[in-house]
């Protein structure tokens, strides 16, 4: 099946209004629900998850883009380790919004491993296979094939910290003597894209304070394998207004390839410099 011939499934599934809503905020994510007679996309450059998780030739290639894109923008070469963490968060942070968005928007958890995402090298679109969601008692959902209906809304967030880590785990170990880092600072990058998708796409719906709320509940901290909690904290404006930030549980590594910056939730970040930045971009 290649990239041209994907459409979409014969009907709606739980979650395709929750990924319908997630593009029309933020169009450079497109998502294809694939039906059960829809082959797998193969050709026009089409990976599946599960190979970059097998690593190999798959991963080169996917890295490539990465690289040849620091060169482009910035003018040097990035060390492989670095290329592999950004290559790392261009495919996790999408693709965590899979899971997170249909939980944060209408109380659904779809199950993805590895093998059911399917993208192009370059991203932008995705192609996934569904066929089992968690959602709560009371949901019109609950009656149709595939649901898995649990208690209440602390036993659908255990349900989305393991439809991430199902899907992440077999990827972060694909691409861990890549980054040359163990699995913690693995989990903690993990930690970083579910806190800051979410955190990103409630702003974008205009629920900016609502997601900080859940993505709290979702990641209080302690919670296996995810590393330290959401993070999140307030600075005070000059003008004494509330400032969001938060502390990444992990380093980009950008400032690898320009020193004199650094993200604004980077740890390496001081407040005064945050407080700066955040009043200028606001």
């Amino acid at each position: 099946m290649s990239s041209s011939a994907l459409a979409a499934p014969p009907s709606p599934s739980p979650v395709t209004s929750s990924y319908a809503r997630l593009t029309e905020v933020f169009p450079h994510l497109r998502i294809t629900e694939l039906g059960p007679e829809d082959r797998d996309p193969t050709g026009g450059g089409w990976l599946s998850a599960a190979e970059l998780a097998a690593g190999g030739e798959a991963l080169e290639t996917f890295l490539a883009w990465d690289g040849a894109q620091v060169v482009e923008n910035y003018g040097k070469q990035a060390r492989p380790d670095v290329v592999a963490g950004f290559g790392l968060h261009r495919y996790a942070w999408p693709a965590c919004l899979l899971i997170t968005m249909p939980w944060f928007l209408h109380r659904r958890v779809p199950r993805l491993p590895a093998g059911a995402v399917f993208f192009p090298r370059e991203l932008g679109r995705t192609a996934v296979r569904i066929t089992t969601f968690a959602c709560l008692p009371g949901d019109p959902a609950a009656a149709l094939p595939g649901a898995v209906v649990v208690a209440d809304e602390e036993a659908l967030r255990a349900e989305v910290r393991a439809a991430v880590a199902e899907h992440l785990g077999p990827v972060l170990d694909g691409f861990r003597t890549r980054v040359r880092r163990g699995p913690r600072a693995l989990w903690g990058m993990a930690t970083d894209e579910i806190v800051e998708g979410l955190w990103y796409l409630g702003h974008l719906l205009g629920e900016e304070p609502r997601a900080v709320a859940e993505v709290e509940r979702l990641l209080p901290g302690a919670t296996t394998p995810y590393v330290g909690g959401a993070g999140f904290r307030e600075l005070t404006g000059p003008a004494g207004e509330s400032l969001q930030t938060r502390d990444r549980a992990s380093c980009c590594m950008f400032y690898t390839v320009r020193p004199e910056d650094t993200c604004v939730t980077c740890p390496r970040t001081c407040d005064a410099d945050r407080i700066a930045r955040l009043t200028a971009s606001a």
